[in-house]
C-alpha cells in the first residue's frame, strides 16, 4: 500500500475531465492538482517553452512528494514528456500511450483520427506509437488550436463551436475514420458536438478517461493503492484567477470544488 498523492497537471481546466476519471476509478486516492492557468494554452508554444513549463509544473507538485504524476495534457505529453521522463525520481504518466492502445484495439478499419493542439500534431507522437503498433494502420491528424479557448470559456455546445468543430474536422470525417483520439483533455467537454458531426459509426476515445484506466492498473500491479478509510483529500492549486476557476472546475468535475483552490507562483519552480 501506498498512501501518498496523486499529482496531475495541465495547462488548465482540461486535465480535470482525467481527474474526473481517476477520481471514479480509484475513489480512495488523494489528488493533488495543478491547472497552469496563466499560461494555457501549451498547444502554441515552443518545444523549448513546453519543456520549461512541464519541468517547472513537475517540480511543483514534487514539493508535495506524490507517488506518481499524470501529465494530463496532450501537448506536454508528446512533446515533453519522452525527453524528461528520466529526469525526475518519481514514476511520470502521460495521457498519449493509453489512448494509443485503446485506439488501436477500437478500430475496425484500420484508419484513427487524431485531434490535438498544435504541439501535440507537430510532435507527431501519435502517428509514431499507433504505426509501432500496426506499421498498416492510417493515421489522419488535425491540429485543433481554437479547441482549447473555446472550453476554457464554456462554450461547449454553442453554435459557434459547431461551426469551428465541422471547419477542422471535415477533412478528417472525409477520409472515412472510425476512431478518432481526443488527443487532448479539454476536448470531451466538446464530445457531443464532435460525436454529431462526426457520426454514430466513429468510436472517440477520450484520452483522460483512458489515462485513469492505465493509472488503476498501473498502482493495481504494484500494489500501491491507498489503505485509507477516511474522506479523500482534493487540493487545486492554480497560476491565475481561483474564482474562473472553482467555477468553471465545478462544471468539468461534476462536484463543487469551493474553497479547496489555492493561487501559486510557478515560476518559482
Amino acid at each position: 500500500m501506498n498512501n501518498k498523492s496523486i499529482g496531475v497537471f495541465d495547462s488548465g481546466l482540461g486535465g480535470l475531465t482525467a481527474v474526473k476519471q481517476i477520481m471514479q476509478e480509484l475513489p480512495n486516492e488523494n489528488i493533488i492538482y495543478f491547472g497552469d492557468t496563466g499560461r494555457v494554452p501549451y498547444g502554441t508554444r515552443s518545444r523549448d517553452t513546453i519543456l520549461k513549463y512541464t519541468r517547472g509544473d513537475i517540480r511543483f507538485l514534487r514539493t508535495f512528494d506524490v507517488k506518481v504524476i499524470v501529465i494530463a495534457c496532450g501537448t506536454a505529453s508528446s512533446a515533453a514528456l519522452p525527453m524528461i521522463k528520466d529526469e525526475f525520481d518519481v514514476p511520470i504518466v502521460g495521457v498519449i500511450d493509453a489512448a494509443v492502445y485503446a485506439a488501436v484495439r477500437a478500430t475496425k478499419n484500420k484508419k484513427i483520427g487524431v485531434i490535438g493542439t498544435s504541439g501535440t500534431i507537430k510532435s507527431g507522437e501519435y502517428e509514431k506509437q499507433i504505426n509501432e503498433y500496426d506499421s498498416g494502420m492510417q493515421v489522419f491528424s488535425k491540429a485543433c488550436p481554437m479547441f482549447v479557448p473555446l472550453v476554457e470559456n464554456g462554450y461547449f455546445d454553442a453554435e459557434v463551436t459547431r461551426l469551428i468543430v465541422e471547419e477542422y474536422l471535415e477533412g478528417i470525417r472525409a477520409e472515412g475514420v472510425d476512431t478518432l483520439i481526443l488527443g487532448c483533455t479539454h476536448y470531451p467537454l466538446l464530445e457531443k458536438v464532435i460525436s454529431e458531426y462526426m457520426g454514430d459509426g466513429v468510436t472517440l476515445i477520450n484520452s483522460g478517461a483512458e489515462v485513469a484506466k492505465y493509472l488503476k492498473k498501473k498502482l493495481d500491479d504494484e500494489l500501491a493503492h491507498s489503505d485509507k478509510i477516511d474522506k479523500c483529500q482534493y487540493r487545486y492549486y492554480v497560476s491565475d484567477d481561483i474564482s474562473s476557476f472553482e467555477e468553471l472546475g465545478s462544471i468539468f468535475l461534476e462536484r463543487e470544488i469551493n474553497g479547496q483552490v489555492n493561487k501559486i507562483d510557478i515560476e518559482k519552480y
